[in-house]
């Protein structure tokens, strides 16, 4: 049977398992190399007041998350998108 993808599907390494995460969306389990992960920075202060602030020489500290997505749930809300088939192969 033809392989769809070089990498199995998985990102990194290749020797035994992964840990598990959870999925941001629908809480499934899924191995920490299959599942998606998508980093935002939170603004602890109003856009108004970050730019004065900025303008003014301030280092403004920013949060950042991590979330993850099963693959699913991934091209659901537009974090991934479906590749061609030729292009599958060549990552």
């Amino acid at each position: 049977m033809p392989k769809k993808r070089k990498s199995g599907g998985h990102t990194g390494s290749s020797k035994g398992r992964d840990s598990s995460v959870t999925c941001s969306n629908c809480g499934a389990l899924v191995p920490r190399g299959k599942a998606k992960r998508y980093t935002k920075r939170i603004n602890f202060a109003e856009y108004r007041v970050e730019k004065e602030l900025r303008e003014a020489g301030a280092l403004i500290p920013r949060a950042q998350t991590e979330e993850w997505y099963c693959i699913p749930c991934a091209i659901h809300f537009h974090k991934i998108n479906i590749r061609a088939k030729d292009e599958r192969k060549r990552y």
